[in-house]
């Protein structure tokens, strides 16, 4: 990664941020610190490049309302949204407010690094990339009526036996659809099902 590229480190927890700096460190990156994000809203403005990583859920200004005050703002740095909770609707809403990524705590370092590559690669561009974006709707067109019934499910939240009820099937039988879905549509985690589909549209 590129040892010009800032990375904005927002988390109230003090050894969160501690480990998180110095794990960027590491790596070549310069990290800034901030324990909230009123206090990183004090010195954002449109000037700032690099990229952002925040906890979703901090006392005060949380990680949905930082993004959505720096939509207002126009400061377009790509936010990395961390959670210590697995919420899918948290992570729509993520994502369609404009975050890169969404990642469930603990993650693997190389998790959070590959989120913050991407984040950085998106810095200071855009739009979104047309061939990647052609190629997601090429993968959700490749699944079947049911497939797409039930990754409508997955990303109203809903668990397998909710969306297995609302379609009259088994548990198992959803599994089996949701296991299709992600090996179609080539994804890796829920939050990045999440990601792709918003980048393409709603199915």
């Amino acid at each position: 990664m590129s040892s010009n590229a800032v990375v904005h480190l927002i988390d109230d927890d003090e050894d969160v941020r501690r480990a998180l700096a110095f794990l960027l460190g590491t790596t070549g990156l310069a990290v800034r610190v901030y324990e909230s994000a009123s206090a990183f809203l004090d010195h954002a403005g449109t000037s700032l490049t690099g990229c952002v990583v925040t906890d979703v859920r901090m006392p005060g200004i949380d990680g949905l309302e930082l993004l959505r005050r720096l939509n207002a703002s126009g400061v377009t740095l790509p936010v990395v949204i961390m959670t210590g909770h697995a919420d899918v609707p948290l992570a729509v809403e993520a994502m369609k407010l404009g975050a890169v990524d969404f990642i469930e705590k603990p993650f693997p370092d190389d998790i959070l690094l590959g989120a913050i590559e991407v984040a950085l690669a998106r810095s200071g561009k855009a739009g979104r990339d047309g061939a990647e974006i052609e190629q997601v709707r090429g993968r959700l067109q490749s699944l079947t009526p049911r497939e797409t019934e039930v990754l409508k499910g997955l990303l109203t939240g809903h668990p397998n036996k909710t969306i297995a009820y609302d379609l009259g099937l088994s548990p198992r039988t959803v599994e089996v659809h949701r296991a299709n879905v992600m090996t179609k549509m080539g994804a890796s985690s829920l939050p990045d099902l999440v990601r792709m589909t918003l980048m393409a549209g709603n199915p």
